[in-house]
Order: C-alpha cells, then structure tokens, then sequence
C-alpha cells in the first residue's frame, strides 16, 4: 500500500523494553516461558523509541500508548516513571497504561503512585484465569470474581484510571459481570479477547463471550494481537474475525493497535496495519478514522 493511502493513526497498544537489570522477568528469565506465538528469542533485545519510528517508517504515527510490559511487579510504578523518562528524551510513548495488583496489600499506594504521573491512564493486570474452559472457578483467588479483587479493583475509580483486560473467551462472562457491576471503570478488552482456538466451536464460543461483553457500554476494544503460532498474519486468514468483532462492538468502540514488538513475532508492522487498512476498506471514511484515530484519543485523553 502506498504511504499517501494510508490514515493517520494512534496505537494503542505498544511496548518498550531495556533488558538487562531483572525487569522483565518474561523476557530475562532462564529457561524461556510457554508463550502463545511461540519462541520469543527474537524479541529480547531492547526495543525504544527509535526502534518503533524504524519499524512504523510510512505510516503516519500521530501518538502511542504504552502498555505495561511485565516488569518485575515487586515495584509496578517504576516502569511508568522510566516510560516518563523516556518520553521525555524522545517524545515516545504519550500515554501509559501501568502495572497494579489489585488483591496487594499495597493497591491504594501503587495506584495513586501511577495517578500522580501526568501520562498514566489506566492499569492492566492480567486476572488469575483457568488454562481451559472446563476449569473455570467462580471466585478464584486474584480472578475478576474474587471479592478481595474486586476491593482492589474498586479504587480504580477513586484515582481517575480504567482498565485494561487481556483474557481468554472463556472469561469473558466473568469480565461482563465486572463491567456491569462497576459501570463507573471503562473496561478496555486488549487483543480482542485472543481469539486463538480457530476452530468453529471455538469461535462460536469467542463469539458469544464478545456478544455478551460488548452488552455493557462501558467497555471498549482494541484489535491487536490476533497472531496465530506457526501462522503467518494474513489478511486471508483475519479479515472475518476483524469484522466480527466490528460488527460486535460497532465503529465507536474498536481501536486499531499493533501489539508492538511482541506481534513482530508474527509480521511486519508494515504487513499488519495494512491488513487492517484492507479489511476495513468498507467502512466508511468517518468509522475508518474513528478505529484507527479518534477512539483512541478519546479512551486516552490524548
């Protein structure tokens, strides 16, 4: 695609690392973790600033948001003060999404260290979750259905931040009932709820998950992170669960993201947001902005 037909844009959803100090312990740890795409040998290496410009070179990149990377959770806001630092010296990220732990003791503490950087938005912490849909457990410790969770989760509100989920379908009812019982917390759903069970049960299932979350109207969505492990990203293989989840939340509530470095394991920057320019050429010129622009400035407050 030639750089004049594509839209401006806001991601949503990328990651910058320093490795080499036991922050990332996903990334530093020995041996390698179990991770959905695969080998992540290819992705521990730093990755700033200068790195995202070269690998979003011709496409006209107007602001990102940062997403916790995992740091080491012993401190959740020093991440967000070096990600202040860093924008600092390069312009790079323009918003922050922080790391939390909602069932700590520390919850008050950590979120209003985050709140009183200017640049912090909102907090993810990936909730306890069952491997299969067959171990689901009501109340689980540190799941979304977990009272001393929800304590935690509550003061959200209190600081002036929303939530970023990442989770698998079969959660997504539990992430409903949060959404319905909080109705004051935006809920962001990140990856679009990693449809990664393409079969069609699977789908069917995701389907009906997305269904149910998009019932309450305080939840947003991003489409990122749709990779597949030993699949190349093609627009052939994506384009209708793109649109499904569309259809499901509507224009208004989608944000286009990249996932950045960590989807390079499965394509080019280039050869995702292209795709995405593909799949969405029906659309028309106000939807297409508001997915790949003004959404995001809005959840974001860019």
């Amino acid at each position: 695609m030639k750089a004049a037909e594509r839209l401006p844009l806001i991601d949503p959803h990328q990651h910058f690392w320093a490795l080499g100090h036991g922050r990332y312990p996903w990334l530093d740890g020995d041996p390698a973790i179990q991770f959905r795409y695969g080998d992540t040998g290819p992705i521990k290496r730093d990755y700033l600033p200068d790195d995202y410009r070269r690998d979003t070179a011709g496409f006209e990149v107007r602001a990102t948001v940062h997403v916790e990377a995992e740091w080491n959770p012993a401190d959740p806001v020093a991440e967000s003060r070096w990600l202040h630092e860093l924008a600092e010296r390069h312009g790079r990220p323009d918003a922050i999404v922080g790391q939390a732990w909602f069932g700590r003791d520390d919850i008050d503490r950590v979120l209003a260290g985050h709140a009183e950087l200017p640049l912090v938005r909102g907090i993810r912490q990936k909730p306890a979750a069952a491997a299969t849909p067959d171990q689901v457990r009501p109340g689980r410790p540190g799941s979304m259905s977990d009272p001393d969770w929800r304590r935690g989760y509550a003061l959200l509100a209190k600081h002036g931040l929303h939530y970023e989920l990442q989770t698998r379908y079969w959660h997504l009812a539990e992430a409903a009932a949060l959404a319905r019982d909080f109705p004051d917390i935006m809920l962001v759903l990140n990856h679009a709820g990693v449809p990664e069970d393409r079969s069609p049960a699977g789908l069917a299932a995701w389907r009906a998950g997305m269904a149910e979350l998009a019932e309450q109207a305080n939840v947003r969505v991003k489409i990122s992170g749709i990779g597949e492990r030993d699949q190349p990203w093609s627009v052939a293989r994506n384009a209708e669960l793109v649109r499904q989840v569309i259809r499901i939340f509507g224009p208004d509530r989608c944000m286009f993201a990249s996932n950045y470095p960590v989807d390079s394991l499965v394509a080019p920057f280039e050869t995702i947001f292209d795709g995405f320019f593909e799949i969405t050429a029906g659309f028309s010129a106000a939807e297409r902005r508001r997915m790949f622009h003004d959404n995001a400035r809005e959840v974001y407050r860019l």
